[in-house]
């Protein structure tokens, strides 16, 4: 992409005892470092997302400014921009490539904003889903840096019921035997459009289909809208890529490597934290936002509803949803 800069780190310690060999951060700013180089707002980016995706989060005139604060969006390792499976020279390509965590994401990421772009203070980390989980992982591994964190539907943990779901497409991609163990010749389509249409009955809730918002998407039919999921998967990203994402998704949490309980780590957090979901999250309901909440010392928690339910948050959806985001990101850097 030519909208995109590469930060290149020599070497990447991961969280699994092995090293990732010349990892790169693809990553886009906007707007200008402040003199005190503290103006700075970080949004991650989610599952099968991009730094373009994270634009319709802010722009002029919104709470989020380019003209008041730098923007920096970092893309995910295993997204295909960063280093992943399918950018990566042997040993560790395809099905080689190590396990990555939030934590090592974190890591890499401090390097970047912190000895790359002199970043001094982060007034806010802020983004949906994954990026989300990322944003809680900031508080926990920067505390010193972070003033506010804007997690919406994502977790602190990946909860029992999401990994189930985690295995569930990863067994439907793993079945095609164009596969071959990660190690294909060809890519696995059958595999990835199983991906796509098994991940999209979790994306949206009940009532979106009941209700019939699958037209507002262009979709005559719900069969239509898991045709067009089926067909992205399959000609947009790559089966390794998919899989390295969701092993780190699978293996979030904020207190691997803390020498604390779970509980424990978030309420030493000391950022300002206000947690939002989707009531209708599939992914990440409301209970297990509220359990978090509570934990965070005065977490605020904010709890919408929308037939959209994950997908509530996605850029251009739900405009209610979004609506109160902005909200909360104009609380937050008040």
């Amino acid at each position: 992409m030519r909208d995109v800069d590469l930060f290149t780190l020599e070497t990447l310690p991961l969280a699994s005892g092995q090293v990732l060999r010349n990892a790169a951060l693809a990553y886009r700013t906007w707007g200008a470092l402040s003199e005190n180089r503290d103006n700075a707002v970080l949004v991650p980016t989610f599952y099968t997302g991009t730094h373009r995706r994270n634009e319709g989060f802010f722009g002029p005139g919104r709470p989020l400014d380019p003209a008041r604060y730098f923007i920096v969006s970092i893309n995910l390792l295993g997204n295909g921009l960063s280093s992943s499976p399918s950018n990566t020279p042997p040993p560790q390509d395809g099905p080689r490539f190590p396990l990555v965590t939030f934590r090592d994401n974190v890591r890499a990421q401090h390097r970047l904003l912190t000895e790359h772009l002199g970043i001094r203070r982060l007034r806010l980390v802020m983004g949906w889903s994954m990026a989300a989980c990322q944003s809680y992982q900031w508080a926990v591994q920067y505390p010193d840096l972070v003033e506010a964190i804007l997690p919406f539907c994502g977790s602190a943990r990946t909860s029992p019921h999401n990994w189930v779901f985690l295995q569930g497409v990863k067994a439907a991609l793993t079945a095609d035997a164009v596969f071959a163990g990660g190690d294909y010749a060809t890519p696995p389509v059958a595999g990835l459009r199983a991906f796509g249409r098994v991940y999209a009955g979790w994306a949206y809730s009940q009532t979106f289909f009941r209700e019939g918002h699958h037209r507002a998407l262009g979709h005559a039919t719900p069969a239509d809208l898991l045709d067009d999921w089926a067909e992205d998967h399959a000609a947009n990203w790559d089966a390794n890529d998919l899989l390295a994402m969701l092993e780190t998704w699978a293996a979030g949490d904020v207190s691997a490597g803390t020498g604390q309980s779970f509980e424990a780590t978030l309420r030493a957090i000391r950022a300002r934290a206000t947690l939002m979901t989707c009531r209708q999250d599939l992914y990440f309901p409301p209970e297990d936002t509220e359990i978090e909440a509570g934990l965070i010392p005065g977490a605020r928690l904010v709890v919408p509803d929308s037939p959209w339910g994950h997908c509530a948050a996605s850029p251009g959806n739900d405009p209610a949803f979004l609506a109160a985001i902005d909200a909360e990101i104009a609380r937050l850097l008040s």
